[in-house]
């Protein structure tokens, strides 16, 4: 049986790749611009080293560990990254157990020692809230991703956190990164009695699908309902009116993401990296 490739001080080595089992519906991905622009900047890194990058998508976490097992072994794979983990996920143990190289997005938290770049959505997800509350919302919305997600918790608690420093309301609504999930958030918005004046999207797909369905039921937008998404897209910048959005260069993320696990790959300590918190672009759907 092939030996599980671990660091090396020499370098990355060549035309071994990196994995990323990442746990999607294939179809919410396909629709889905963030990855496609996350995975192009990690190879921007790793492919000028020789290190191609295997994406396998699967269904549950459960298929994502062993996928991770499989590649670690028969030697497939130098190192492995890391997304949207969960509370206390069996993945980092997993990693660990087998002395694989890795980085993980999320917070320092769940990543628990391992090399990490961590976008700080507590503090974007502060900002957002307050710069609703700045515009005279007194009642707002949160259509979060996959509830079990790390990411969401933070941001959810934070959304909800912040809203009542403010003393204002707030309503939740679950989400799955799908333009469904938010045609089903506005649907859910309009047959209350008393509905939010903003939404803010864990995602730009599910915030279009929200500013579709709002067309569709007649709520104004902006002028009954504000619309803010997550991960700024050309979706965002395209839709009619275009939509205000939580914005980095998703690409520069990913080519830091490829930099910390080329040293992991090197055999360099772990470090956490902080990445500089999305700013709100505010845009015809918020006001």
């Amino acid at each position: 049986m092939p030996a599980v490739p671990t660091a090396s001080a020499s370098g990355p080595r060549l035309d071994t790749p990196v994995g990323l089992a990442l746990v999607r519906d294939a179809e919410v991905l396909g629709a889905e611009p963030f990855f496609h622009e996350f995975i192009a900047g990690i190879e921007r890194v790793l492919v000028l080293q020789g290190v191609p990058v295997l994406l396998q998508v699967v269904a549950t976490v459960p298929q994502a560990v062993e996928r991770m097992r499989a590649w670690a072994r028969y030697g497939q794979v130098q190192g492995v990254i890391l997304i949207d983990l969960l509370p206390g996920d069996e993945r980092v143990a997993l990693v660990k157990g087998l002395g694989l190289p890795c980085v993980v997005i999320g917070d320092p938290v769940t990543a628990d020692g391992l090399p990490t770049v961590w976008t700080q959505d507590e503090v974007a997800m502060r900002d957002v809230v307050g710069e609703l509350v700045a515009a005279g919302h007194t009642h707002l919305g949160h259509v979060g991703g996959p509830a079990q997600m790390a990411h969401t918790i933070i941001r959810r608690r934070t959304f909800e956190t912040v809203a009542a420093e403010h003393s204002v309301r707030t309503t939740s609504f679950d989400g799955d990164y799908s333009e469904a999930a938010g045609v089903r958030a506005v649907t859910a918005l309009a047959a209350l009695d008393e509905r939010p004046t903003a939404l803010v999207f864990d995602n730009d797909v599910m915030a279009l699908g929200a500013l579709h369905e709002a067309a569709r039921l007649g709520l104004a937008v902006p002028a009954e309902l504000s619309l803010v998404a997550w991960d700024d897209s050309a979706l965002c910048q395209l839709a009619v009116p275009s939509l205000s959005a939580v914005s980095h260069d998703v690409q520069e993320l990913g080519e830091l993401v490829g930099s910390v696990l080329a040293d992991a790959l090197s055999g360099a300590p772990p470090r956490t990296v902080t990445v500089a918190p999305a700013r709100l672009t505010v845009r015809q759907s918020s006001r």
